[in-house]
């Protein structure tokens, strides 16, 4: 097996695609580093507990998460046309009765949030991208280690000028801990922490900045303290790549002078209330009226 090959662990009953991303040798012991593909998580294996299988391979959990991912997109979509379309019959009836022919649900529009994802992985940030084009959202990707993410995000902010910002990545637990509520005992809790401190000292509105910070396994009460909206993982479990994504969603397309349900928004999530949480947060969809004939 060499860098780049995908793999299952027999250990585990193959149930999780991985891919090598190194292989390092100890003392005459070789040892492969592995990422998975839906999951946000690095482990480790031996050569013997590992099997290599082809791309399009799905273990028994890999094909529960595709279905979880399948139907969340799904539900996002058939959900906001339903949402959409209410609340243009409600807006119409405010309209001002002085032209009838104008009252039509069809001239109205809106316009989501804008998305800043900044994640420490370049693939899982690639995928994140794709389904939020799938979305219909307006999302722009920046790959970014953890450790840069507190020194650059915001100037990031700044160029970009998004409503919405994601700190994502890698995080674990290290082996061993006992307290959870301490930063030294994760992998890049601290730098999701630092970098959400620091866009609140830019911006301390929860209503004008919406903040999803954390990945994997990731100090979850820390986050909220610093200024997070949404944030990971309540339980310490380890989260899928698109929940960010789908928290993202929720809010870019609730009306502006609407306060998202905490709850919908966690149910429309991958990993749910063990992997993702938050606070009350408002949307940040602005309907529009009347409609271009020039747009599309």
């Amino acid at each position: 097996m060499v860098v780049g090959d995908i793999v299952v662990r027999k250990s585990y009953d193959k149930d999780v695609s991985f891919k090598v991303i190194d292989i390092k040798e100890v003392d005459g012991k070789v040892t492969f580093i592995l990422k998975g593909l839906n999951i946000r998580i690095i482990a480790d294996a031996e050569s013997d507990d590992l099997e290599k299988v082809s791309e399009d391979y799905s273990g028994e959990q890999d094909k529960i998460l595709n279905s979880r991912v399948n139907k969340a997109i799904k539900t996002a979509i058939s959900t906001r046309d339903i949402y959409n379309r209410k609340g243009a019959t409600k807006a119409s009836n405010k309209v001002s009765k002085v032209s009838k022919n104008e009252e039509k649900e069809e001239l109205f529009f809106g316009r989501p949030g804008k998305i800043l994802h900044v994640d420490g992985d370049k693939e899982y940030m690639d995928t994140c991208l794709k389904v939020y084009k799938q979305l219909s959202l307006d999302a722009v990707g920046v790959a970014l280690p953890e450790e840069e993410q507190p020194k650059k995000i915001v100037d990031l902010v700044k160029e970009i000028k998004p409503d919405i910002v994601v700190l994502t990545g890698h995080d674990g637990v290290l082996r061993g801990t006992r307290d959870y509520l301490d930063l030294n005992n994760y992998r890049n809790s601290l730098f999701y922490r630092d970098a959400v401190k620091a866009l609140r000292d830019y911006n301390s509105s929860y209503d004008e900045l919406i903040i999803f910070a954390g990945a994997c396994q990731s100090c979850y009460e820390s986050m909220l303290d610093a200024g997070a909206n949404f944030a990971s993982s309540p339980s310490r479990v380890l989260i899928h790549c698109l929940d960010p994504v789908f928290v993202c969603e929720k809010i870019a397309y609730t009306r502006i002078n609407e306060i998202a349900s905490i709850k919908e928004v966690i149910d429309n999530t991958i990993t749910g209330i063990k992997g993702v949480g938050g606070l009350q947060t408002r949307g940040k969809y602005r309907e529009g009226y009347p409609k271009s004939p020039y747009v599309l």
